[in-house]
C-alpha cells in the first residue's frame, strides 16, 4: 500500500467504495488522514465500517471542514449529471480528485525522480500497459502495474528513489474518468495511442473527451528524454494534433505511426519496428511469429510499449526478448490452446463489430464463434471479413440477427450456447485442409445474456478447450 501523507492531519470524504475507493480510503488513514467514507449502496458502507473504514451519510457533514473530496471513478464528475456529491464539495469550494492525484502528489513528496508511465487511449490501453511492465521486468526492473487495469494504484508498492536497486517504475494505465480527477497528473513517460469516439454520456462530447486524454501527456514535464517522454500515436486526427500541440509548447514527443513511415519517431513496417530520426532508420525489435501480438492494432501497442522501454533506458535487445516473452492479456487474442494444427483462440474481450474486426483480420481460415447480447449495428460493418471465414457458430440472444447477416455469403449454424458451438467448430477445424485453422471465440457483443461479463464467457471458453482431448 501506499501511505496518503499529503493530507495528514486533515478531513477527507471519500466516496465510492469499490475497489479503488477502499484502496483510496485506507490509503489516506495510513497516511494520517481523518477520514470518512460514502457510498449510494448501504452494503459497501457496511462493508467499508466492517474493514475499519469510518462510512456515514456524507450529505450530513460539515462540508466546510474537509479538504478534498475522493471520488471514484465510476462516479458522474459533469455527464449527464454531476453526482449529488460533486455538487456538495463544489458548492462549498471543496476540491474534488481521484486515487490517480493521491499518487502523483504522494510520489511529487517522497520521491520525485520515481519513474511513472501513465498509459491512456481509447484501445489497447490495458495491452500496451502490461506490454510496457513486462518489458521493465524482464530487463530486471521492479514493474508495479496497476490503475484501470487490476490493482488500484494506491494498492501497489510506493515510489521510490531511482538511486534504489533495483530501479522502480509504476506503469499505470489511465481511463478518462481516472485523468478527469487528476489535475496535477505528470508521469515522466505518457503514452496516448489512439481516440475514436467513447464515453461520450460521461464527456458529453468528442471535443471534451479528447482534451481529458491529452491532459495525460500534456502533464508530462519540458526538457528531453531524462526529464519526460510523451508517446503519441499519430495514425488518428485528434492524436496528430495533440503532438503538434505538445511539441509546440517545448515536450520531447515521440510520434508512434503504423499506417505509414515516419521521419522522426518509431513506425511499423509490417512486423519490424523501426526508429527513425537524426540517424538512418533503424529496425529495433521484430513481432514476426509473436503470437500474442497479432494484428495492427497491437503492432500500435508494441510500438508504443518500445517506445516506453526505450525512454526508460531499455536496450534493444533486452526489449527484443521481452517481446518474445510477452503471454498477452486473457481474453485479448489469448492463444489457449492447439490440437494438432488447430488453433484455439479466447478473445471475448471483442464485445462489439469494431473489436471483433481487428482478430477477424488477423487471420485466413477461421472458424468463428459469435453472438451474445448485441450491440447496435451488428455485425454488418465486418462484411469485408466474410471471405476469410469458413463457418460462423452462433449463440445468445443475437444469433438470429447474425444469421440473417451472414446469410449465403457465409456458412453458418445457430449453436445456442459456447458450449455446443465450440465442439462443432473444434470438429470442422480438424477436418480442414488448411494449413492453421482457427477456432476463434470473437463474440462481437456482449455477454450478459449468458455470463455476467466477458471475463466469465472467456474463462468458459478457455475451460472448454483446455477440456478437449489432445489439447496441448
Amino acid at each position: 500500500m501506499i501511505a496518503v501523507t499529503t493530507f495528514a492531519g486533515k478531513k477527507v470524504a471519500v466516496f465510492g467504495l469499490g475497489g479503488s475507493g477502499l484502496a483510496s480510503a485506507s490509503a489516506l488513514l495510513a497516511g494520517g488522514a481523518d477520514v470518512v467514507a460514502g457510498d449510494d449502496d448501504a452494503q459497501s458502507m457496511a462493508k467499508a465500517n466492517a474493514a475499519g473504514i469510518p462510512a456515514a451519510d456524507l450529505r450530513k457533514l460539515d462540508w466546510s471542514k474537509l479538504a478534498s473530496l475522493v471520488l471514484a471513478p465510476g462516479v458522474p464528475l459533469t455527464h449527464p449529471a454531476p453526482h449529488w456529491a460533486v455538487d456538495l464539495a463544489r458548492n462549498a469550494g471543496v476540491e474534488v480528485i481521484g486515487d490517480v492525484e493521491l499518487f502523483c502528489r504522494e510520489r511529487r513528496r517522497i520521491a520525485p525522480d520515481a519513474p511513472f508511465v501513465a498509459v491512456t487511449g481509447t484501445n489497447g490501453k490495458s495491452t500496451t500497459t502490461a506490454l510496457i511492465a513486462h518489458l521493465a521486468a524482464s530487463a530486471g526492473m521492479d514493474a508495479q502495474l496497476g490503475g484501470n487495469i487490476g490493482t488500484a494504484i494506491l494498492s501497489l508498492q510506493p515510489p521510490r528513489a531511482r538511486t534504489i536497486a533495483p530501479l522502480r517504475v509504476h506503469v499505470i494505465e489511465c481511463s478518462s474518468y481516472q485523468i478527469d480527477l487528476a489535475p496535477s497528473l505528470d508521469p515522466s513517460i505518457g503514452v496516448l495511442i489512439n481516440l475514436t469516439e467513447d464515453h461520450l454520456d460521461r464527456h458529453g462530447t468528442m471535443e471534451n473527451y479528447a482534451a481529458v486524454k491529452e491532459r495525460l501527456v500534456a502533464g508530462v514535464p519540458n526538457g528531453g528524454t531524462a526529464q519526460g517522454t510523451a508517446i503519441i500515436g499519430v495514425d488518428d486526427e485528434w492524436c496528430k494534433e495533440a503532438a503538434i500541440r505538445l511539441a509546440q509548447a517545448g515536450k520531447h514527443v515521440v510520434r508512434i505511426s503504423v499506417r505509414r513511415k515516419l521521419s522522426n519517431g518509431i513506425f511499423a513496417d509490417g512486423a519490424r519496428i523501426i526508429r527513425a530520426g537524426k540517424d538512418t532508420p533503424r529496425c529495433i525489435a521484430e513481432l514476426a511469429g509473436i503470437g500474442s501480438l497479432r494484428g495492427a492494432h497491437n503492432a500500435q501497442n508494441a510500438a508504443c510499449a518500445v517506445a516506453a522501454a526505450l525512454a526508460l533506458g531499455l536496450e534493444p535487445k533486452a526489449i527484443q526478448a521481452g517481446l518474445c516473452s510477452f503471454p498477452g492479456l486473457p481474453h485479448r487474442m489469448e492463444e489457449v490452446g492447439r490440437r494438432g494444427a488447430v488453433l484455439f483462440i479466447n478473445d471475448s474481450k471483442a464485445t462489439n463489430a469494431a473489436s471483433a474486426a481487428q482478430a477477424l483480420a488477423c487471420f485466413d481460415d477461421i472458424f468463428w464463434i459469435a453472438g451474445g447480447k448485441p450491440k447496435s449495428g451488428g455485425i454488418t460493418s465486418l462484411r469485408g471479413f466474410f471471405p476469410r471465414i469458413r463457418k460462423a457458430y452462433l449463440i445468445g440472444e443475437a444469433a438470429n440477427d447474425f444469421a440473417a447477416t451472414l446469410g449465403a455469403e457465409v456458412a453458418h449454424e445457430t449453436a445456442g450456447t459456447l458450449d455446443k458451438a465450440l465442439t462443432a467448430a473444434a470438429h470442422d477445424a480438424e477436418s480442414s485442409t488448411a494449413a492453421e485453422p482457427v477456432v476463434l471465440l470473437s463474440p462481437a457483443c456482449a455477454s450478459f445474456d449468458q455470463y455476467r461479463n466477458f471475463e466469465v464467457r472467456g474463462d468458459a471458453f478457455r475451460d472448454l478447450v483446455q477440456a478437449l482431448p489432445g489439447v496441448k
